[in-house]
């Protein structure tokens, strides 16, 4: 996501930092390559221009000098860019009931981003309803049922009726059971009369509590006038940018969108159910500088377990009683963070480790897992309790290879992956999923575990 720039700012800091000298050519080359880099991610070249410009200033002020004057700098370039990116939002919920309605043009990615939005809240205690109600494209509800069924979610689809207020009315008594009920809306080519009139409709129906459009990012700075349009015609509250990790317009999305003045509240990140996190402009520029963002790693952390089964877990390792089942809850939870390549830029100081954290570290390997789960029903309960019982038991390792139909390195392989975490855990780097873990567990178990976590 955005790795040029972030690497271009990255220089652009060191270089101010260690300059011996900070003349106007030696400013003048910092400025252009930053300048590349945000064209690049297609930032608006007013908004450049703007920011070069008070680098210049700034550096050429008489009034301040040696490291005062690089504090000076680094900061001006630091705050002109988390400017542009715009101010933090929080899409605020009421804890009685909230009604959203998701808006947004044909290819935006609404229908996926319900889902992520439906799973990402419901795993934060809320009770979730997704409703479809876009009758036009033929397959928008057969994908939120899909969508739905595969996530757990509650869903109300109406497949014969095409009038959306109707569909309204007639879940209207089942809703009130709900205080989570997102609405995935029609869409258009374009935001026409007929499209205007439509959301109107169903507005004055639903009564949301939040109309947020949603937006592709690789529009870029097309997102300006498409969230200006829907402002002006509907009355949009916010935003959510999709696809932030395919495409390099990235930069003009976002920054489109802080001019407007509509608040992006959440940006997805790959096509998986978790790959959706809350946009904090401070945030997600730490991120750039390679500084890390532990915070929004915690919530992605929360966003692929169940509390009620991280709470067993957490209640076991603090009772020194981890299990294999719990091993594999583990692996299966770090698998679906999406990989090593996703959650790196989160953790402080693991942005430029190529060299010693080898790539895929943490890549899902989900046949791997359907095997081990498959391998502990072939086990005692005894023996999934207590797993150390079988490190030396080869005919017991036999005995249940044969009767999970695998090959006896694969049982050896779940043990092996028991011990590991196990060690870790007792190691004092133990991941807290509850609680979160904290910048020192983060870099203890990303430099100690990393090569050895081949799932």
């Amino acid at each position: 996501m955005l790795e040029k720039l972030g690497e271009a700012i990255r220089k652009a800091t060191d270089k101010i930092a260690n300059a011996l000298f900070l003349d106007k050519d030696a400013v003048d080359l910092i400025v252009r390559d930053l300048q590349r880099a945000l064209i690049e991610a297609d930032v608006n070249i007013a908004l450049v221009k703007e920011l070069s410009d008070k680098i210049r200033k700034s550096a050429m002020d008489e009034r301040i000098k040696g490291v005062e004057k690089k504090e000076h700098i680094i900061k001006i370039l630091h705050d002109e860019l988390l400017g542009i990116l715009g101010e933090y939002k929080q899409l605020k919920l009421d804890a009685k009931q909230n009604i959203i309605l998701l808006l947004g043009l044909y290819g935006s990615g609404k229908t996926t981003t319900i889902a992520k939005l439906g799973n990402y809240y419901s795993k934060r205690g809320f009770r979730v309803a997704l409703v479809g109600l876009d009758v036009h494209r033929p397959a928008a509800q057969e994908q939120l049922k899909q969508l739905a069924e595969k996530n757990k979610l509650n869903y109300f689809i109406d497949f014969e009726e095409k009038n959306p207020v109707k569909i309204l009315k007639k879940y209207e008594k089942k809703l009130k059971d709900y205080n989570l009920i997102l609405i995935d809306t029609a869409g258009r080519h374009t935001l026409d009369d007929e499209l205007i009139k439509e959301i109107k409709t169903i507005t004055k129906e639903a009564k949301p509590t939040e109309s947020i459009l949603v937006i592709p990012a690789d529009i870029g700075q097309a997102a300006k006038t498409q969230a200006k349009q829907f402002k002006d015609a509907v009355n949009i509250s916010g935003v959510i940018i999709t696809r932030m990790d395919s495409t390099a317009k990235a930069g003009g999305a976002l920054t489109a969108c802080a001019e407007t003045k509509a608040p992006v509240y959440f940006i997805t990140t790959g096509e998986k159910i978790n790959d959706i996190e809350e946009f904090n402009p401070k945030s997600f520029l730490s991120r750039l500088l390679g500084m890390g963002d532990l915070e929004a790693l915690m919530e992605k952390i929360k966003s692929v377990t169940e509390e009620k089964s991280q709470k067993k877990i957490q209640k076991n390792i603090e009772e020194g009683k981890l299990t294999l089942d719990d091993v594999i809850e583990q692996v299966k939870s770090m698998s679906s963070l999406g990989g090593f390549e996703k959650i790196k830029s989160m953790i402080p100081g693991l942005s430029n480790m190529k060299a010693k954290i080898p790539e895929g570290v943490l890549e899902n390997q989900e046949a791997k897992v359907a095997r081990w789960e498959h391998i502990t029903k072939s086990m005692t309960q005894e023996e999934k309790e207590n797993p150390e019982i079988l490190e030396k038991q080869t005919s017991r390792i036999a005995r249940i290879a044969k009767g999970a139909g695998v090959p006896t390195s694969d049982v050896r392989s779940l043990l092996k992956q028991y011990k590991m975490l196990n060690d870790m855990l007792k190691s004092g780097a133990g991941m807290d999923m509850s609680e979160g873990m904290s910048q020192k567990q983060m870099m203890k178990f990303a430099k100690k575990f990393g090569k050895k976590m081949r799932f």
